[in-house]
């Protein structure tokens, strides 16, 4: 490889706004500001010389060049953490991720996941009390929506 690779955290920051996309959403992921995200993908598309988002009022939307980009990026992210959990020695817990309607996940579900954990010592449980990730998935097939952003159980209530 003749090329220096940009810095971690800026392909990290990318990723997580291009599945979310919105910086907002990515920031909560990793766990940094917004204006974090946004100086990192900005420093990504000065290293690259390409634009990777189209910054709407609204939100945001991948170009042609960030639309190609996301799925082995994804895939790349998956194949570290596959390495990783290989140096560990294969003890990496399973990730269940969860979505539900907020109301319902502050009232019923949150209570009871503890109990649920101490069940399943190997699971890491993760919930989305996001009213998108539900509403985008309702009512479609299994792939689309909720399950396409890496949701593993979609909790839904009414006709549907």
């Amino acid at each position: 490889m003749s090329e220096r690779l940009p810095p971690l955290n800026a392909l990290r920051a990318f990723e997580a706004a291009a599945r979310h996309l919105s910086v907002t959403k990515a920031a909560q992921e990793l766990n940094v500001s917004a204006g974090a995200v946004s100086h990192q993908i900005r420093n990504l598309e000065d290293h690259l010389g390409v634009q990777l988002f189209n910054r709407l009022n609204n939100g945001l939307s991948l170009t042609s060049a960030g639309q190609a980009a996301l799925p082995p990026m994804r895939e790349g992210f998956g194949r570290l953490a596959e390495a990783v959990d290989q140096m560990r020695g294969g003890q990496r817990q399973c990730t269940l991720r969860v979505a539900a309607p907020p109301s319902f996940a502050a009232k019923w579900l949150v209570g009871r996941l503890s109990r649920f954990a101490a069940l399943h010592p190997d699971l890491d449980i993760v919930l989305s009390a996001d009213p998108d990730t539900i509403d985008e998935g309702h009512g479609q097939e299994a792939g689309d929506g909720a399950f396409a952003q890496g949701i593993d159980l979609a909790i839904w209530f009414g006709a549907g």
